[in-house]
């Protein structure tokens, strides 16, 4: 079987893997890391957003092959390294804003929220109220308006 190598929350990892195995099934079945959930398998739902070289994106939807050695993805379990913390201050808000119902998407949300300030601060500006709109992540149990809110608290804390 081909050899694959990528980082994954900092560390070097090879999987011996057929290339066109999607690279969710990859981190969730042989490497264990079970923060990117399976929803839809399409990225429609984005359930899975991990980030990958610091920007957000489905796993479901990439086959291991188009992953490069130098590529650096981090999933929830590795999100508060990022920052030398114990929990990422987006986490910290998820908490205190009480966000999660049944929880199952909540990583893929994170993720994405940490993905969507970060590219607002390097366009120069602050979360807005339009860069919420663009965010499409689904939460079957309706916590948006949590979400909006976390995502706006977290984005003041770091």
């Amino acid at each position: 079987m081909p050899e694959h190598t990528f980082i994954l929350n900092g560390k070097a990892v090879t999987v011996d893997i057929e290339d066109d195995v999607r690279l969710l099934w990859v981190l969730r079945d042989v490497l264990g890391v079970t923060g990117p959930k399976y929803g839809c398998g399409l990225g429609v739902c984005q359930a899975c957003t991990s980030h990958i070289n610091g920007k957000a994106f489905n796993p479901c939807s990439v086959p291991v092959k188009d992953i490069r050695p130098d590529d650096e993805i981090v999933t929830i379990e590795g999100l508060p390294a990022t920052v030398g913390r114990e929990l990422h201050p987006m986490q910290e808000a998820w908490l205190d804003h009480d966000v999660a119902q049944c929880g199952y998407c909540q990583p893929g949300q994170i993720m994405t929220a940490v993905a969507k300030v970060r590219q607002a601060r390097e366009e120069g500006c602050e979360i807005s109220e339009a860069d919420l709109d663009e965010i499409r992540n689904i939460c079957r149990c309706g916590t948006y308006h949590r979400i909006r809110e976390a995502i706006v608290a977290g984005a003041e804390r770091y």
